[in-house]
């Protein structure tokens, strides 16, 4: 500002550093007059012009810096930062199930059911399914009558169903009215734990609340079977089974309805003769034990019992005696007899009968079955025991007791 304004006289401007302008000296009486219009006011407008001038420069700069501000230098692709490192997250997840490693965990579907898909429904648009049990029976054509009596007693709406043709009979049963709604499986001369090994695993029925792996020739005439659900689940069995018609043909006693009457028991007494039971009795068959003709499972007990079934021991002897091991708890208290809910037991040989009228070859076909059922007792106790003492880590939740001798 020093260099533009100098001087102010006699009205005159000197703008320094220039020619001055000709005819505005001060001598000049011709330019006096001229000199003597310019207003007072006129540095001090051409004071405010330079200094707008100024702020707009100012703002100008100011403006870019800005942009600048907002438009960072984008980062190129050396500068790129590392990745960052799997959260804890991903390294503490579950462990995925077998096979699916490769695969995002939403899309694993590592379970399933028996219920069947309308071939021309909108997937996207079924209803959430009412909670179902699972019935399976091994079947022969020759007790389709039983059967069909049995099957009837059970609702579809609560129950899915699923026959073992052990004869390999199918076409005869399409005649009944809940055949298409059944799933059938047919091998010939395969018992219901050879069938159920193979067919029912835990993965595939646990979408159920309780598995019903009966024999086929039971009665169901006093049965119902929600009612004798909605005991289960109050009594908080794991296992079960409806007690056994004293008409029924009887192995073991604890599973005969008890006299005294109730809903359910749970241990059996008897202090004379050989296998007593007392009251302080903590293992079968006085206590913590079903029958293998009609056993009901809950599906944290299906899938325990499942295990422990051995693949090449059809006929499950000795099993019985090992299911309180899956009671989920206590066996004394998660294992019982429903009395209120009770079935006859006809005990009529299936197995073994050739079924081609020669009484003969019926007879030792059976015999065999005997034979053999006894012998797979035998291995799978040795079985239980070898794999009790291999493994170190495991204990015994139900060590032997002392001999009872005295009834609580």
């Amino acid at each position: 500002m020093s260099r533009i304004f100098s001087k102010y006289q006699g009205g005159g401007v000197h703008i320094s550093g220039s020619r001055p302008v000709q005819g505005l000296e001060t001598g000049d009486p011709s330019q006096k007059r001229f000199s003597g219009v310019v207003p007072p006011a006129a540095p001090l407008i051409f004071l405010a012009l330079l200094c707008i001038a100024g702020a707009i420069l100012w703002l100008d700069h100011n403006e870019t810096l800005t942009i600048l501000l907002l438009h960072p230098r984008e980062v190129t692709a050396d500068e790129t930062p590392p990745p960052e490192e799997p959260s804890d997250i991903c390294k503490n997840q579950r462990t995925p199930p077998a096979g699916s490693a490769a695969l995002p965990r939403g899309i694993v579907q590592d379970k399933s059911n028996f219920e069947f898909e309308p071939l021309g429904r909108n997937p996207e648009m079924k209803e959430l399914p009412p909670a179902k049990s699972l019935l399976a029976i091994p079947v022969g054509i020759k007790q389709k009558t039983v059967v069909d009596k049995l099957v009837s007693k059970f609702p579809a709406a609560n129950f899915t169903l699923m026959l073992f043709h052990y004869d390999g009979v199918v076409e005869g049963w399409s005649d009944l009215p809940w055949s298409r709604r059944a799933v059938h499986v047919a091998a010939a001369d395969q018992t219901k734990w050879w069938f159920g090994k193979r067919f029912l695993h835990p993965d595939l029925v646990a979408e159920y609340d309780y598995v019903f792996l009966w024999d086929e020739d039971i009665e169901v005439d006093d049965f119902d079977p929600l009612r004798y659900l909605d005991i289960v689940r109050k009594e908080g069995l794991e296992i079960s089974q409806p007690a056994l018609d004293r008409r029924s043909k009887i192995h073991q006693q604890l599973t005969a309805r008890a006299r005294r009457g109730g809903a359910v028991h749970r241990r059996f007494y008897k202090t004379v003769g050989g296998g007593r039971c007392y009251g302080n009795s903590t293992g079968p068959p006085c206590t913590g034990w079903v029958e293998m003709m009609v056993p009901v499972f809950s599906r944290a007990a299906w899938r325990c019992a499942w295990r422990m079934i051995q693949n090449d021991l059809v006929f499950a002897w000795g099993l019985d005696f090992k299911l309180g091991y899956c009671a989920q708890g206590d066996r004394t208290m998660n294992v019982g007899i429903v009395d209120s809910e009770y079935v006859l037991h006809r005990g009529i040989p299936t197995l073994g009968d050739a079924g081609d009228g020669k009484p003969a070859t019926a007879a030792a076909g059976r015999s065999a079955v005997r034979q053999r059922s006894s012998t797979e007792m035998q291995i799978f106790n040795r079985r239980w025991s070898e794999a009790v003492a291999e493994d170190e880590c495991w204990t015994d939740p139900y060590p032997e007791p002392p001999t009872a001798t005295t009834k609580d």
